[in-house]
């Protein structure tokens, strides 16, 4: 059986699978309900400075003082990664149309059914796309919240780089970084995943719908930022703000102490802005002094699509604290049963401390 990821389709829903069983294979991934030990996880770090030589050769550094490539030097550096749920494609990761729209495909295997014509129940499609690991430190952090102010600004800095660099190929640009066994990584080092998809996933298309509509229904209106402005006015989800962003506990959180940052004024892409940072590091510091045992986390973000204007980018970020059992897989609906208003009000306090 081949190990080349490729994309199938839910007969049931439409909605997507990205199988890639070769990543498996990568140090750490969860096995048979376990995870095997690395070792001496920072004696052996493929991604420090250093190690330049353990990683595919790099697409991208950001080297302050020059020097060639897969070499020490660098700030941020970026390569392909080893376990790809995505394989590069000869032309553009995405297409325009049925494909791209994240809500149909020309290849659901009902798409174009009769009863003359007997649909493919079992069609698949290559993942073609781009699948890079962004390391956000050359030094071995184990986590967002070890960076200090300067380095998570060129983090974020980094992953705009490399958002943007795939923002106008690829149907839709997602960042992501895991971190701890209970959030998915497999990697001790601070590092971001980028993926270049061919297709807009449906959550996203989703969000993108309800933009647009909002944006007609009130003649210009752009929906987060309202519900940004009416968070500051509650202010009983409110985390922090600054002159850059606001930080607070979704309204339907769907897990406890979810939080989302949000740039003050609309722009639709996160390639093209540069704020947020200072406000992320409170965000993981009050974290951190909820929980200084440590807690796994995962951080996405969220960035309008190709090709489409009426959007706000914004970052989520979620500690792993609870499990999606049978109600919310079967259902698609979470169960939170902490309120994001006493989640809200435990970060502010943690951080007027």
């Amino acid at each position: 059986m081949s190990t080349a990821p490729e994309i199938r389709i839910d007969q049931l829903t439409g909605l997507r699978t990205l199988l890639a069983p070769g990543r498996a294979e990568r140090p750490g991934a969860p096995a048979a309900g376990h995870r095997e030990s690395v070792g001496d996880a920072a004696e052996t770090c493929p991604l420090c400075e250093g190690r330049e030589a353990r990683t595919p050769p790099e697409v991208w550094a950001n080297r302050p003082g020059g020097g060639a490539a897969d070499s020490p030097g660098w700030q941020q550096r970026s390569a392909p990664n080893l376990y790809p749920a995505l394989v590069p494609a000869d032309g553009p990761a995405g297409i325009d149309g049925p494909l791209a729209s994240g809500l149909s495909s020309s290849a659901d295997p009902l798409a174009g059914s009769t009863r003359a014509n007997d649909p493919d129940l079992f069609k698949k499609t290559s993942a073609e796309g781009v699948h890079e690991v962004i390391a956000n430190v050359p030094r071995h952090a184990t986590a967002l919240a070890e960076l200090d102010d300067a380095e998570l600004a060129g983090a974020m800095a980094a992953w705009r780089e490399r958002m943007g660099a795939h923002a106008e190929e690829s149907s839709c640009v997602h960042l992501i970084v895991n971190e701890g066994p209970s959030g998915g990584g497999s990697l001790e080092h601070s590092h971001a995943q980028l993926f270049a998809l061919p297709f807009v996933p449906a959550e996203i298309a989703r969000e993108r719908e309800r933009h647009t509509a909002y944006n007609q229904r009130t003649m210009g209106g752009h929906l987060l930022e309202d519900v940004m402005v009416e968070e500051v006015r509650r202010r009983e989800r409110l985390v922090a703000i600054d002159g850059e962003a606001t930080l607070f506990c979704p309204w339907a959180s769907r897990s406890p102490y979810e939080l989302r940052l949000v740039p003050r004024t609309a722009e639709a892409r996160f390639d093209r802005d540069d704020r947020g940072a200072e406000l992320l590091g409170r965000g993981l510091r009050a974290l951190v002094a909820l929980f200084p045992g440590g807690v796994g986390l995962n951080l996405w973000i969220r960035s309008a699509p190709r090709g489409t204007e009426e959007f706000h980018w914004h970052l989520d970020l979620v500690p792993r604290l609870s499990t999606r059992a049978g109600f919310e897989l079967g259902t698609g609906v979470d169960i939170n049963t902490y309120p994001p208003e006493r989640a809200a009000a435990d970060l502010r306090e943690v951080l007027a401390g």
